[in-house]
């Protein structure tokens, strides 16, 4: 039997409990799990903004080591320390085939699959966002699985399978942010701790951390931040007054909320560029008047897993790491067990601290 964080309805507690795990299946591995990060995404999951088939063991940011594999998997084998794809494409949809992987259609399918039991009745469980990474082993699909880079620790590794795809890919392939040019950074948990780190690789001049807590600025500072602002009515303003009264080059919005959206926008020069990252619900109405969106002239584009593809860029980003550039450690403000995610929860609503590792 196998400890494993379920969430058995929306709005219900998570429950720490046994499942059944079976061996891997033709093209399955079964990992046995170093490190899990906890995202805000897998909040989303417990309050229903996001939804899935339930109950399902959570967990979606992970890196583990291969116990064994099923029939027909030949790129890992037994021993081999491994990352989590949490949304692996497909390779066949129209998204995929124009080589936008991060839009496949088809990338939650195994969401729906039942994986496990429940240990005490035999219930079905679902994997989540795929990987099930909220357990001390689990079974995924083979196109879940990316080797570890080499230089990369394995317990940080886990933080690759999101937050740090994620915040890369938002300011390299979303925001293509230049050399020189100035960001904003609304929102320093997991994910904009990870923006910021990728806005200094890219060599913005100005990185400005925005955040409702003024205790996060020591950890924004080292993620890169050359600003803090503490959220207010008056952010949009601050920030054009911290950069000649224009506005940056780009905005990042990691929290999801419409009012950080569209303070987001206002923060930006005209012919900025504005990316969400956050996940908001869809009571989370942002407008526009028809006037501003052509005086501005700026983009406002969402962005879905760092519009990164994993398989190319996780070698990218071990170079960063190895070249001490990428400080994985530096997103993660405690390590804690399975039997603490409640309360990571609780300080994520409460907007404290960064990223929360499971580590097992």
């Amino acid at each position: 039997m196998v400890r494993a964080a379920v969430c058995t309805a929306v709005g219900s507690p998570l429950e720490i409990t046994d499942i059944d795990l079976p061996e891997p299946g033709p093209g399955q591995v079964r990992i046995k799990l170093a490190a899990a990060g906890v995202c805000h995404s897998d909040l989303s999951l417990t309050n229903g903004t996001m939804r899935v088939p339930l109950p399902a063991v959570l967990g979606h940011e992970g890196a583990g080591t291969v116990v064994s594999v099923g029939d027909g998997v030949t790129h890992v084998v037994p021993g081999d320390a491994v990352v989590l794809n949490w949304a692996p494409s497909c390779g066949d949809c129209h998204a995929c085939s124009l080589g936008e992987v991060w839009l496949c259609a088809n990338a939650l399918a195994g969401a729906g699959a039942v994986y496990a039991r429940r240990a005490s009745d035999g219930s079905d469980l679902h994997p989540g966002l795929n990987v099930a990474a909220f357990a001390e082993e689990t079974v995924v699909a083979a196109n879940t699985v990316l080797p570890v880079p080499d230089g990369v620790p394995l317990t940080d590794a886990a933080l690759l399978g999101c937050a740090v795809l994620t915040g890369y890919g938002a300011v390299h392939h979303s925001a293509r942010v230049r050399e020189g040019e100035t960001v904003a950074v609304y929102g320093v948990g997991g994910v904009g701790l990870a923006t910021l780190q990728a806005a200094r690789i890219a060599g913005a001049s100005k990185i400005i951390a925005v955040d409702v807590s003024p205790e996060k600025e020591e950890l924004a500072r080292r993620a890169g931040a050359t600003d803090y602002v503490v959220a207010s009515e008056n952010t949009a303003r601050e920030i054009r007054g911290l950069t000649g009264k224009q506005g940056v080059d780009v905005a990042v919005e990691c929290v999801g909320r419409a009012v950080t959206i569209r303070t987001a926008w206002e923060s930006t020069r005209r012919g900025g560029r504005t990316i969400v990252v956050g996940i908001g619900g869809k009571d989370q109405q942002v407008t526009f008047n028809a006037l501003e969106l052509f005086h501005w002239g700026r983009t406002l584009s969402g962005c879905v897993y760092g519009n990164s593809n994993p398989s190319e860029d996780l070698p990218v980003l071990a170079d960063h790491v190895r070249a001490g550039r990428l400080d994985l450690s530096a997103l993660v403000t405690e390590h804690i067990t399975l039997n603490d995610i409640p309360s990571a929860f609780d300080n994520m609503l409460a907007g404290k601290g960064g990223r929360a590792l499971v580590v097992f």
